[in-house]
């Protein structure tokens, strides 16, 4: 049984990464620690929270004893990395937290890994040979595009917010520490993930969230901002391909090639409500669409180059935008439903 400390797992990719790596790896111990803030939530793995190959540990990254005790006591072999403040409003207001979670937290999960496993420069304990740490991170730390082009793994870094910026340099931690001490590191960064069990702050489920209880629909600016969309399972799936068999030292690019601006995400999830979940009087929540003050320092467009990751490890999107934005509006009505009912109860 390998065991593997992934962390963050009760956010809103963590917590859809392990049921499925649990499903489609057999000789795998999850050991999943979160911080349990606002944006991680037990109830998005009550699928597994019995399973005898999970364990939870309710914890923070930036103490460092929590962490040594659990490499300790797990004879941890293997980091799959997810926890990070990851909110670029919040990150405006608040940037303290995510200078802490994002760099120290990644500092002290490496420096740990690093003495658990290895003996010296580019030397690891004959246990942990096969001991990998994969960072989870964003293309946000790549800055903003115009009309043109793509996001590769080579695009210097230019980022704009304190989220970015904390990303960027939690990234730039981990790839010291495989070209300084040889470490086996791998590092993904991905578009914008979307999906079932995201954070009721983001864009998508803000907008369902909005719409169904009657209110203004917020959209920065014209809403002419360009993001490529990831459905979260498709993003899982990269994560495990370059976990495994990923290139040591390498970064390997997540995208979902599905670009779409603010406006037509909004307009297109209220068009798939009308039809899924039709108001009494029949009227289109589309009328509910309100544009606010933009976003102080507002990238304008992100876009994935998926090229590398898809001809080196045969990874592709199962889900185009418009199959997955269907699953996700579904998903999103099933958890209202069930909100409604117990209300009423």
């Amino acid at each position: 049984m390998i065991n593997i400390l992934v962390t963050g797992g009760a956010g809103f990719i963590g917590s859809n990464f392990l049921p499925y790596y649990l499903e489609t790896h057999q000789n795998v111990h999850l050991v999943n620690i979160d911080a349990l803030t606002y944006a991680g939530n037990l109830d998005n793995l009550k699928e597994i929270e019995s399973h005898p190959r999970y364990t939870f540990i309710k914890g923070d990254i930036c103490y460092r004893n929590l962490v040594e005790k659990i490499f300790e006591k797990y004879d941890i072999q293997g980091v799959i990395h997810f926890a990070a403040e990851s909110h670029v409003d919040n990150s405006i207001a608040h940037p303290d937290a995510f200078m802490q979670t994002n760099i120290i937290g990644t500092f002290n999960l490496i420096d740990v890994a690093k003495k658990y496993w290895m003996v010296g420069p580019g030397v690891y304990k004959e246990a942990y040979k096969d001991s990998r740490f994969h960072h989870v991170s964003t293309d946000e730390v790549y800055g903003t595009l115009g009309k043109e082009g793509l996001f590769s793994e080579i695009t210097p870094y230019a980022p704009n917010s304190p989220y970015s910026a904390s990303k960027a340099s939690s990234d730039f931690i981990v790839r010291s520490y495989h070209h300084t001490y040889g470490m086996d590191v791998v590092t993904t960064n991905c578009s914008n993930n979307y999906g079932p069990k995201q954070h009721d702050e983001k864009l998508i489920p803000t907008i369902i969230r909005k719409a169904l209880a009657g209110e203004d629909i917020p959209i920065y600016g014209d809403g002419s901002n360009i993001r490529d969309w990831l459905y979260v399972l498709d993003h899982c799936k990269g994560i495990a391909l370059a976990y495994e068999k990923g290139t040591s030292g390498e970064t390997y690019n997540i995208g979902g090639r599905n670009e779409r601006n603010n406006l037509y995400i909004a307009q297109t999830v209220c068009d798939i409500l009308d039809k899924k979940h039709p108001k009494e009087n029949n009227a289109s929540y589309r009328e509910q669409i309100k544009f606010v003050k933009d976003r102080a320092g507002h990238d304008f467009r992100y876009a994935i180059d998926a090229t590398k990751i898809e001809g080196e490890l045969g990874w592709k999107a199962d889900e185009n935008f418009e199959t997955g934005i269907e699953k996700t509006i579904g998903w999103y009505l099933e958890k209202f439903a069930h909100n409604q009912a117990k209300n009423l109860a």
